[in-house]
């Protein structure tokens, strides 16, 4: 057998940091994205005369918020070589905690805390299995995919729970100020935090080299094994936080909320730039990937596009997002680059 040579070790292409800062940052994944999610604006506008309506513009952000919270978790995850497909069962269990409470007589604060609650317990027990016991996440997600949702279609069976607080409609119905959405608004505070975590802490560094080397960076001292628990939780977290804002805004919970989440929320992220292998992506990248999912999906509905054309549309953007970079690697290596 021969020996494997530099070239067939690379995991990604790393390209030269030459020229300006502007020129590096109109040449970079997250402008190409920009550039897309205004062409689509732009035809949106011209396809249908409702698109261009601050109500309608506000009721479009419905369609990406609470994936794209998950989706910013999830991305520090990817970025660090692990991922997680639960996020979407996450929902149903935290929401079913929150129903049944809710048929207790508990109030909003209470339903509140217990749907995040959930969230964050489940986070643990995934970080649990993979960073303490060393199982595949992957694996450990598919199994706890099933084991959460499994649990709330025990619960309820194929009925539904409902009569919750008025005033919990607030976090998934209510408005901060004009348009503006208290999911939205959430939505934007919580991109702007992972954005700080991951691009200006020393936390943010660990989780980018891990993901490029987990075995150099336990022989440079980074606790490998605590950053990716702490990475799980915080995904649970975020799943909870989300099953908040849906059950909110849906106003009753069914063993099916959610269902088919998790493979938008990894769509989101690796069409935001972050690489699939690990150790590259940005969290502006996310931001603007959400944008433009909201946007086509928005779109499509309002020209009455069937919702299974729409999943066959976020199928074959994930195939092409995770295609292309790993096509173009491969011809870069082929001509010398």
């Amino acid at each position: 057998m021969s020996a494997a040579t530099p070239t067939d070790q690379v995991k990604r292409y790393i390209p030269d940091h030459l020229g300006t800062p502007l020129k590096r940052a109109l040449g970079s994944w997250e402008a190409l994205l920009f550039a897309v999610a205004v062409a689509i604006f732009i035809a949106n506008s011209l396809a249908s005369p409702y698109f261009l309506n601050a109500w309608n513009l506000s009721d479009a952000t419905f369609n990406f918020t609470e994936k794209a919270m998950i989706a910013f978790a999830m991305a520090l995850l990817i970025i660090a070589g692990e991922i997680d497909l639960s996020v979407a069962a996450i929902i149903a269990l935290a929401s079913t905690a929150m129903g049944a409470a809710a048929q207790m007589g508990v109030g909003a604060p209470g339903l509140v805390a217990i749907g995040i609650s959930v969230g964050l317990g489940c986070g643990v027990f995934n970080g649990f299995l993979v960073a303490v016991l060393k199982l595949p996440s992957i694996v450990v997600t598919i199994g706890t995919m099933s084991l959460f949702r499994g649990i709330s279609y025990i619960v309820l069976g194929d009925k539904a729970y409902g009569n919750y607080p008025a005033d919990f409609a607030y976090f998934g119905q209510g408005y901060v100020v004009w348009v503006f959405s208290f999911e939205f608004v959430l939505f934007l505070v919580v991109a702007a935090l992972f954005a700080v975590l991951l691009h200006r802490t020393n936390f943010g560094r660990h989780v980018y080299v891990i993901g490029n080397n987990p075995l150099a960076a336990r022989f440079s001292g980074i606790p490998v094994d605590r950053v990716k628990f702490i990475l799980f939780v915080l995904t649970g977290l975020m799943s909870g936080v989300a099953a908040v804002c849906l059950t909110s805004r849906l106003g009753s919970t069914r063993p099916s909320i959610a269902q088919g989440w998790e493979l938008e929320v990894v769509t989101m992220v690796v069409l935001g730039g972050v690489s699939i292998l690990g150790g590259a992506g940005t969290i502006a990248g996310v931001l603007i990937a959400a944008f433009v999912m909201g946007l086509v999906t928005f779109g499509l509905g309002l020209l009455n596009v069937p919702g299974i054309v729409m999943s066959i549309f976020i199928g074959l953007l994930l195939i092409v997002t995770i295609a292309l970079p790993i096509v173009a690697r491969r011809l870069r290596h082929s001509r010398g680059l």
